[in-house]
């Protein structure tokens, strides 16, 4: 503690303090709690209980940073005057109760500043996630599985509202795939990080060799699609096809024909809906998840095109992204970021929030390093 430097420590904390407040406007932010608020007010608010509820959600985290900063900005005055005091009355406990509460005041910020770097499109929005089974026959399917509920855990963990849309179960064990939303603001912004094919590598529970495998599973991010998004869907560019819903428990949906497949025949996107016992309920539900895929493509096509334009056809997100490895040796890795732990246990009960925070930042700084080199070629 001899080589602490308390006043470059409260320096750098209310610099970055500064930096956040800028980046989320916060006179932005007070005018769009006043906006939300009336909306909150409105007698017939809750007629709509789907837009109610997004407008109660993003009124509480609009207030919520508000209050974060605030409180940020108290504790920062608050830790240099206890400092002061504890220098001049010469009372190392209050001395070292100030460098203990700098080094909070800083995590908290580094907490705060991943919100500051959401700032993409749609990151404000929920998230569509859809996991799939890859190479590695049941060991993939079960992997799958282990993924859902590492996502599920995480979202339990964070206070955040999820629903199981569809799964489909594999035959030993397992899930060929599911689908599943998270309701919470930024869902999407954290979630989309977590993109792409994720690599297990264990002693396979079901070789009774005991040999290892090495198993794949795919992750899919998509935000949830709003009435603003105007994606129009012509009746003669889909395929409905209608089956009796499958899973375990032989519950009511299992007896008629309310599970609904769409098929996007343009793109042959597939979207499978059997969570709802009605099958227009789950119709809507599974339009809702093509229009936010399609939404997607629209915007992914028109970022390729612009990257075309700029001499830049690299991709942006790497085929293999993380690798849980279980035997020999215990690890998760992000080969993106580099980010790691050996808490293989931890992760999949959904302490994954290291991974999501380095991942965000990582992207952050992809999008820099694009837009300087799309610069460059316009130079």
């Amino acid at each position: 503690m001899a080589d602490f430097d308390f006043s470059q420590a409260l320096g750098e904390a209310r610099t970055k303090y500064e930096s956040i407040a800028k980046a989320l406007n916060v006179e932005r932010l007070e005018a769009r709690i006043k906006d939300l608020e009336v909306q909150a007010s409105q007698p017939n608010l809750w007629d709509d209980v789907e837009h109610a509820q997004q407008v109660t959600s993003n009124l509480s985290a609009a207030q919520s940073q508000v209050k974060k900063l605030q409180a940020l900005q108290s504790r920062l005055d608050d830790v240099e005057v206890l400092f002061e005091l504890g220098q001049e009355e010469q009372d190392a406990g209050t001395i070292a109760d100030a460098r203990t509460e700098v080094g909070a005041i800083q995590t908290d910020l580094d907490a705060m500043e991943i919100e500051t770097l959401m700032d993409g499109e749609y990151d404000e929005r929920a998230a569509v996630v859809t996991i799939r089974s890859g190479a590695g026959g049941v060991d993939a399917a079960d992997f799958a599985e282990m993924l859902m509920r590492m996502y599920l855990r995480w979202a339990e963990r964070n206070g955040y509202k999820a629903k199981v849309m569809d799964t489909s179960y594999a035959e030993e064990a397992g899930i060929k795939s599911a689908t599943f939303q998270v309701n919470a603001p930024y869902a999407y912004g954290r979630l989309s990080v977590e993109g792409g094919t994720h690599r297990l590598v264990r002693i396979s529970p079901f070789d009774n060799q005991g040999r290892r495998q090495t198993s794949f599973a795919a992750v899919e991010v998509v935000p949830l699609v709003e009435e603003t998004d105007h994606i129009d869907i012509p009746d003669t560019d889909i395929r409905v096809d209608t089956y009796c819903s499958s899973g375990p428990g032989g519950q009511g949906v299992n007896t008629t024909y309310s599970a609904v497949r769409i098929t996007h025949l343009p793109t042959n996107i597939v979207v499978t809906m059997q969570d709802e016992r009605s099958q227009i309920q789950n119709r809507a539900a599974a339009m809702a998840v093509l229009q936010s895929r399609l939404l997607v493509l629209r915007h992914e096509q028109e970022a390729k095109k612009k990257k075309e334009l700029a001499g830049d056809i690299k991709a942006s997100w790497g085929d293999q992204m993380r690798s849980y490895v279980l035997h020999p040796y215990q690890m998760v890795k992000d080969l993106r970021t580099g980010y790691e732990t050996s808490q293989t246990q931890a992760v999949f009960d959904g302490d994954i929030d290291g991974f999501i925070d380095a991942g965000i930042r990582w992207r952050h700084e992809q999008r820099i390093h694009d837009d300087e080199e799309s610069e460059d070629s316009r130079n």
